[in-house]
């Protein structure tokens, strides 16, 4: 498959499957996609970080998949960020985010997609290449709602850590949201439901999903779609994202 070099993006995606890099490179490439770019797709992380270090060649976006033979998705990060630590890197990945969330946070990684079936998957991926060109490689409180802020609360119920998204719904820097209890990101009402029906789940080694109600720093409070989930070092971790209430309305 031949790509334009006179292309105004230039994508590095690695996947070790050659099947999936030829038709995200097809999805990608074709004029439909709104999108001028063309890709290189590498299946060896290790030929792909010689790419990026190639002089004769220049990249605006990584996309990589996770669960590799050579490296993960999040070593390979690591190693990206070693020498490129703006470029804009995407996994695109089968494991569910709730799986590798709690590596995402603090390796430098803009933005996650879960590999979906059929070809909705691949335009979801480009509106993401997209978001993250304009974002400058930085996660932004205005991405999709499909993506995930996550946070990490320790056993003692303080937040461990949180990454930019996370800490952005609720009004905050993420090291404002580091030692924050838990239940300061909630209105007391929505305290009391968390520690009546969500906890109880999550320290039998159980998973939470559901709506909840966050609370911002400013006192203003928004519809959440949140995920609790133990770790086994015996840490919650917290997926959220805002739900719009407008939404909600009309399905009601």
């Amino acid at each position: 498959m031949t790509s334009d070099s006179s292309a105004s993006i230039h994508v590095l995606h690695l996947d070790d499957d050659p099947a999936l890099g030829d038709l995200v490179q097809l999805y990608m490439e074709r004029e439909e996609s709104g999108l001028d770019c063309r890709v290189t797709t590498e299946t060896s992380a290790s030929r792909a970080l010689e790419r990026l270090d190639a002089d004769e060649e220049t990249f605006d976006c990584v996309i990589s998949d996770y669960n590799m033979p050579e490296m993960d998705g999040i070593e390979f990060l690591e190693r990206v960020r070693e020498c490129h630590p703006e470029l804009p890197v995407l996994l695109f990945s089968g494991a569910e985010t709730n799986e590798v969330a709690s590596e995402i946070i603090g390796a430098g990684l803009t933005d996650y997609l879960q590999k979906g079936v059929g070809s909705d998957q691949y335009t979801m991926l480009i509106r993401r290449v997209e978001h993250a060109l304009e974002s400058d490689g930085q996660f932004d409180a205005d991405v999709e709602a499909q993506l995930d802020g996550v946070g990490i609360v320790g056993a003692d119920e303080y937040f461990d850590e949180a990454d930019d998204l996370y800490a952005s719904l609720y009004g905050y820097d993420p090291e404002d949201v580091t030692g924050k209890h838990w239940s300061e990101l909630h209105p007391d009402d929505e305290v009391e439901h968390i520690r009546t029906h969500v906890l109880p789940v999550v320290e039998s080694g159980g998973e939470w999903r559901g709506r909840s109600e966050g609370l911002r720093s400013d006192g203003s409070t928004f519809t959440e779609s949140k995920l609790v989930t133990a770790l086994e070092d015996g840490r919650m971790l917290i997926a959220v994202s805002e739900i719009d209430e407008r939404a909600l309305d009309t399905e009601e």
